[in-house]
């Protein structure tokens, strides 16, 4: 079973945590609507694992963060994140920023 996925929203900070899987995805997907209203910096150096529907949902929260007038930036990007991210093909959309 995979761990939770744990999140708090703090000072325009989105901060993520534990495992952002297609498994514990959905409570955030859920929310990230509202939650994107508030946010400027996606913090992801709290994650431990993120599979390719993680992935979906952090491109999907910059362009909720894009469709509400906001420029979400990433930070705290891992160098396994990384892999994953060159591997799609995403290093234009998501890059570690701050």
């Amino acid at each position: 079973m995979a761990e939770q996925l744990h999140w708090q929203t703090e000072n325009g900070q989105l901060s993520l945590y534990g495992e952002l899987e297609q498994e514990t995805l959905l409570p955030l997907w859920q929310q990230h609507q509202q939650l994107m209203k508030q946010v400027d910096i996606i913090d992801v150096s709290g994650l431990d694992r993120v599979d390719s529907g993680g992935l979906a949902l952090l491109v999907h929260l910059q362009q909720a963060g894009l469709q509400q007038g906001k420029v979400p930036r990433f930070t705290g990007i891992t160098d396994k994140l990384r892999t994953l991210i060159v591997l799609y093909n995403l290093q234009n959309i998501i890059a570690d920023q701050c």
